[in-house]
């Protein structure tokens, strides 16, 4: 049976961007997504008419769901919407679409093919982005500092367009402590120091100028993030067993331990 995958899209004042994003979302699914899918809308505290917009679009598209948090934060929403879910893979995109949706069967693949996170990358070679110098140059500083700090390889740590199977998020999610935009660096990097596989898969990217995120309030929670990790230790988690998709767990073991057995 193919492999079920769950779409969450979270969204805070969305009444405008949704109508549009949840019909090119779904019309692109039913014609290129083989696998079996449901569109989440993950509202973290919308105070407009995001709610009703959201039921009226779940009334209009089959396998659109809507899910109300009381509390905002993207993380949050992510969190919720995946440790609920049943389905094989769980993901995420951003609502402005700016990620090109024919990337998508590719993440899809990628973990079908024993990955366990895959992520679209804005900063590999062959993607395709446009968006404004400075927008540019703090992306590519940010994961320089990542990069400098905890010696990772993935090369975009924030690009709102990544799936991981529902087993690595089960064993990820719970260690994660923030629930906003760092959300996203803390995933990649407690998987990336638990010694799973993640796939960087390069993207065309269209900034959005419309764009309601605070650059200078998620810089500064992004490097209070990174501080925490580096001073204070990331989590560790059950290490994944060589296969993907419905992989089961090996008990943890110390660094002396992986050394020992080539890991």
């Amino acid at each position: 049976m193919a492999n079920t995958v769950d779409i969450v899209v979270p969204v805070y004042n969305e009444e405008q961007a949704l109508p549009r994003t949840i019909l090119i979302l779904t019309e692109f699914l039913r014609e290129n997504v083989q696998n079996p899918w449901q569109v989440i809308i993950a509202d973290n505290a919308s105070t407009d008419n995001t709610r009703s917009i959201s039921e009226m679009l779940c009334e209009r598209y089959a396998g659109v769901i809507y899910l109300h948090l009381p509390q905002k934060g993207r993380g949050r929403a992510l969190r919720t919407a995946w440790m609920e879910s049943n389905a094989d893979i769980v993901s995420y995109m951003d609502v402005d679409l700016s990620t090109d949706l024919a990337h998508f069967p590719q993440l899809l693949e990628a973990l079908e093919s024993g990955g366990h996170i895959a992520i679209g990358s804005r900063l590999s070679k062959g993607s395709k982005v446009t968006r404004s110098i400075k927008r540019e140059l703090i992306s590519r500083t940010y994961n320089l500092m990542i990069k400098s700090m905890f010696f990772t390889a993935f090369p975009d740590a924030q690009c709102g367009f990544k799936a991981l199977t529902r087993q690595a998020a089960h064993a990820i999610v719970p260690k994660i402590k923030n629930n906003n935009w760092f959300f996203d660096t803390e995933l990649l990097l407690i998987a990336a120091k638990g010694g799973y596989k993640i796939t960087s898969v390069p993207v065309k990217w269209d900034d959005d100028p419309a764009s309601t995120v605070n650059v200078a309030g998620t810089a500064t929670e992004d490097i209070k993030g990174l501080l925490r990790l580096r001073f204070g230790g990331i989590p560790k988690v059950a290490v994944p067993d060589e296969t993907s998709l419905g992989f089961t767990y090996r008990p943890d073991i110390s660094a002396s331990s992986r050394e020992d057995e080539g890991l």
